[in-house]
């Protein structure tokens, strides 16, 4: 039953607020230069996402963010319910480091253009370095925050390594990483799966990893630790 439920309910209207709360943020735009109505309509779409999934989210470690200051946020990745999930519940204007399959999904990915998100492919470094050097120059010119999941894809089993790219990013910037860690996603909408659940999801977030100390031979050590600093938080 719950199947059929999620099949002929949630799952078409995920689809139609996806729809509608896309093509609002891209119509919005056009006179949001500085992204601050997209950012509050993406917000919009999150909480409606979490709502329609029945789900419960607990939130632990919202104090270790200073909403006057910009960070680069790194934590696991499990699910494509993770960026409702962080968008709803992170009090800060932040734009996304991604894969650049996502640019090409439909109304998601105009909405992600539009907003002045980054876009990865990883299979070209060049191109990848390029990007992360204008995302860190973004978060120390423009005063913007950036998000990203240094695994590079939704982990299937135990969280994968982490890429250098987030260490890369905070210490070019001069900003502290926030490392985050996210439990409950995978159960909630599985990788492959059309079957969204009503489950307890945990996010909780650490505490701040200063890097102005640090220079770009550092970036294996900080990368190291903003993963043994998520393991903890899973713990």
């Amino acid at each position: 039953m719950s199947y059929l439920f999620a099949l002929l309910v949630k799952d078409p209207l995920i689809i139609l607020c996806t729809i509608l709360m896309g093509s609002i943020s891209v119509a919005v735009s056009f006179a949001d230069p500085k992204g601050r109505a997209q950012h509050a309509i993406a917000r919009r779409w999150a909480k409606m996402l979490l709502w329609l999934s029945g789900s419960t989210v607990r939130v632990a470690g919202l104090e270790n963010i200073d909403p006057g200051r910009n960070y680069v946020f790194a934590g696991n990745h499990l699910s494509l319910y993770d960026t409702p999930l962080v968008l709803a519940h992170v009090p800060q204007q932040f734009l996304f480091l991604v894969a650049a399959r996502y640019v090409k999904i439909p109304f998601l990915g105009t909405h992600l253009r539009r907003g002045g998100h980054f876009s990865v492919d990883a299979s070209d470094a060049r191109a990848s370095l390029k990007v992360m050097t204008e995302a860190a120059r973004s978060v120390r010119e423009k005063g913007l925050s950036v998000f990203l999941f240094p695994e590079g894809s939704r982990a299937r089993g135990e969280m994968g390594e982490f890429k250098e790219g987030v260490a890369y990013i905070a210490i070019k910037a001069g900003v502290p990483v926030v490392p985050f860690a996210i439990r409950g996603t995978r159960e909630l909408l599985p990788i492959g799966s059309m079957h969204v659940k009503g489950v307890t999801v945990d996010f909780r977030i650490g505490e701040p990893l200063p890097t102005q100390e640090l220079t770009l031979k550092d970036r294996e050590k900080l990368t190291a630790e903003i993963r043994s600093r998520v393991v903890d938080l899973l713990a």
